[in-house]
């Protein structure tokens, strides 16, 4: 029979009376008043267990006592009838958990010193005796206090990780931070039910539908655990259309890496990101990110000179070569070991979120006040935040979320960030899709046009497509871009067709397509800021001064870029606020900043861009502090999002 444990109310009072009656003594018994008390404690958690049959049953219940550093069970017992079905066991183990999320160190209880198969039940569950405390329920009735240290079974980030396999002591390696475990351990342990920090590595025997490999990663996701492999993954490995799709930003490096290779056949076990072949780690680290799973076999065929994927497959420990399993476990290790943030945490924060930031870049998307308002918003969230650069690659799956803060590059290692980060599970902003999608006009062309949003008029020029007689039809001036042009960089303007080819043919030396638009004059361009695809703050960016462009970069003056002006969102004309909201809906709901221009009544969509500015005295003019406050809040409700946590208040209502 399946149950739940849910907190008390005062209708549960009934039930809790005739409980006392039933598994006590007369001393031992708690009255109407201390229970409708203690339901009503903040310092005391009364919860009942019932049954998920559709009647809810109560069948037991739970007091526990919550004092700064240990949790104490005044309390514990399962009505008559449904006794000796392990239900006492199940309650206990939410007793651990409970616990171990709230970060106490020890459990505390006392039992009636004549209850020798109490006492002795405890024992067996881990609990040792801390000395008799004479007449302690009355006269005569003596009680031994006893004592369970909660740090043995602690999920800290330190436990986290969690390997499931069918046999636990066929892995022989246990210097490893993971806890190993069996399939029926975590299917039925509570701990694990109830649990969203844990990482769980799947390695059973079989992943094949409805076995018990596919449901730990069916369960994981249920309970809003991140899971490797998962089960999209387990199904994405045999569909090879899906796994060209994914690989084919590797596809260079898949061919540089493999161009020694003499026959028309390769094969690459990746065991933990890693391989046993020598020269071949970056690529197994990279297939790794995309396909994430602990052990997986990865097969190339060489078809005109060019290798691609012929066929993936998930491996498991009994499907590993014998002579591999040293090297399984010596990359488990590295894996798992890796060094970790060492920060002492004086509060006991919820979520981590890691903020990737370039310390040294000059034109970076917040400054270093913005930034620290960005800790103190996550601060008062309860969010422990942390700032990291591009180094700490390898401590991304120590963090719930990855916030990027340096401008973005699908070239750079801001996507590689991004896209390891996806990877492990985290929530990631800017996620690797926004990235790809905000940094190239192409595309960003293509899909307003598709959806009938007005942008400045737009050509595409190709390289080996190109006809420069196109120019002479043209009107002047033209703006040329780069695809992935940002910040005016890569944006050039040009006032006659002799200008035009000699820009095109620079800009064809580093892109085989660029982008050609009208040259649409206004005083400033509007930049709506959107999270969530909701509005969050509105600028007017003006042209930077005796300049057609916001940034100047060829001007003197040590400031590139004009002023600006910052507005309610409810002082923006509707219709610019509806057409931005419009066009980053195509890209996504992360953060973005949508540029538009407003000239005689109609708006033009310029670009949505990822990973938008947010400064202090320019962006944050109006909201203040409550900028910071509600991308914070975005990111954290993401993550319950992510985590499947149910957002349900435990706090008791004060007396």
């Amino acid at each position: 029979m399946d149950i739940e444990i849910r907190k008390a109310s005062v209708e549960d009072i009934g039930f809790l009376l005739k409980l006392e009656k039933e598994s006590f003594p007369a001393f031992q018994r708690s009255t109407k008043q201390s229970i409708k008390h203690s339901i009503e404690s903040d310092f005391q958690e009364v919860l009942i267990a019932a049954t998920k049959d559709g009647s809810n049953t109560p069948i037991g219940a739970l007091v526990l006592f919550k004092y700064s550093k240990s949790l104490r069970i005044y309390s514990i017992a399962i009505a008559s009838s449904f006794q000796k079905k392990g239900y006492g066991d199940y309650l206990l183990k939410h007793v651990y958990e409970f616990a171990n999320r709230h970060q106490y160190g020890k459990i505390l209880i006392e039992v009636s010193a004549k209850n020798t198969t109490l006492i002795d039940w405890y024992k067996t569950k881990g609990f040792y005796t801390l000395g008799m405390v004479k007449d302690y329920y009355c006269e005569g009735e003596d009680a031994l206090k006893m004592e369970f240290n909660a740090k043995a079974i602690s999920c800290s980030k330190k436990t986290s990780n969690i390997i499931v396999i069918n046999q636990p002591y066929k892995w022989a390696f246990t210097d490893i931070n993971a806890k190993i475990i069996s399939v029926k351990e975590y299917i039925n342990n509570p701990i694990y039910q109830t649990n969203t920090d844990f990482r769980i590595f799947n390695l059973c025997s079989s992943y094949k539908y409805q076995s018990y490999g596919y449901y730990v990663s069916l369960l994981a996701s249920a309970r809003g655990q991140r899971i490797i492999p998962s089960t999209i993954t387990i199904r994405d490995f045999g569909i090879l259309n899906v796994i060209h799709s994914a690989a084919y930003d590797i596809e260079e490096h898949i061919n540089s890496s493999l161009y020694k290779e003499k026959g028309n056949a390769f094969s690459l076990n990746i065991y933990f990101g890693q391989t046993n072949i020598k020269g071949y780690n970056s690529l197994a680290s990279k297939l790794h990110q995309l396909f994430e799973a602990p052990l997986f076999k990865v097969d190339f065929i060489k078809h005109d000179e060019k290798w691609m994927i012929k066929k993936l497959k998930v491996l498991t420990l009994n499907k590993v070569p014998e002579s591999d399993l040293n090297c399984v476990y010596e990359f488990a290790e590295k894996y798992f070991n890796k060094k970790r943030f060492n920060n002492t945490k004086l509060v006991n924060y919820k979520y981590d979120i890691a903020v990737l930031v370039d310390p040294k870049e000059t034109n970076s998307p917040s400054c270093p006040k913005a930034l620290e308002k960005f800790k103190s918003a996550a601060n008062r969230k309860g969010l422990y935040l942390e700032f990291i650069t591009k180094k700490d690659i390898d401590k991304i799956n120590e963090f719930d979320a990855l916030f990027i803060r340096e401008t973005t590059c699908v070239n750079n290692h801001t996507y590689e960030f991004s896209r390891m980060a996806y990877a492990e599970g985290l929530v990631v902003l800017d996620d690797p899709w926004s990235i790809l999608r905000c940094s190239n006009k192409i595309y960003q062309n293509e899909i307003f046009k598709k959806h009938k949003i007005l942008t400045p008029e737009t050509n595409i020029f190709t390289k080996n497509l190109f006809d420069k007689k196109v120019l002479k039809q043209m009107n002047y001036p033209l703006v040329l871009k780069q695809p992935d042009s940002a910040f005016s960089l890569g944006v050039i303007k040009v006032v006659n067709e002799i200008e035009a080819l000699a820009a095109i043919n620079d800009l064809f030396k580093i892109s085989d397509m660029l982008v050609c638009q009208e040259f649409l004059y206004s005083e400033f361009d509007w930049r709506i800021g959107i999270i969530d695809n909701t509005p969050l703050f509105a600028c007017k960016y003006y042209m930077s001064k005796d300049h057609w462009q916001i940034y100047n970069w060829k001007g003197e003056e040590e400031d590139h870029s004009g002023d600006s002006e910052t507005l309610s969102i409810e002082s923006v004309p509707e219709i610019v606020v509806q057409t931005a909201l419009k066009a980053s809906s195509l890209i996504g709901d992360g953060l973005y900043g949508v540029d538009l221009k407003m000239i005689d009544g109609k708006v033009y969509v310029v670009e949505v861009n990822d990973n938008p500015n947010v400064d202090v005295d320019v962006e944050d003019l109006v909201l203040k502090d409550k900028l910071y406050d509600l991308i914070i809040e975005s990111i954290y409700n993401r993550i319950e999002i992510a985590k499947n946590v149910q957002k349900i208040d435990f706090r008791h209502k004060s007396k």
